[in-house]
């Protein structure tokens, strides 16, 4: 009984997990990809116009900071008159910010 129920908790929280994961590659493929590209390099026609950072570039994820890129996520970011990125709180919730902060993280590692 005890094993059938060790095995039980690991199997939901393996799916748990899981799920988790899509979700975040989910929200960055509707939500970042078209700037940042599906690889984080930001090597897209808009990324380029944007002048997005490379995500995989070892020493851009060492200048990102976690608590900036939230706000930047939340609040969007403006350059003078001009929206360089789109405020994402009315999409996403805290919570999925820092879960796609965190994916940004493992961009870096590949």
């Amino acid at each position: 009984m005890k094993t059938s129920m060790i095995i039980a908790v690991a199997c939901w929280l393996t799916a748990a997990a899981s799920a988790q994961a899509a979700d975040v590659k989910e929200n960055w493929d509707k939500q970042c990809a078209k700037c940042h590209g599906p690889d984080g390099k930001g090597d897209t026609k808009m990324g380029k116009k944007a002048g997005v950072k490379d995500y995989t570039d070892a020493k851009v994820q060492a200048e990102m900071k976690d608590d900036l890129m939230f706000k930047r996520v939340k609040e969007g970011l403006k350059e003078g008159d001009k929206t360089k990125m789109k405020p994402y709180s009315d999409v996403l919730s805290d919570d999925e910010i820092k879960a796609l902060i965190a994916y940004v993280r493992t961009l870096g590692k590949k």
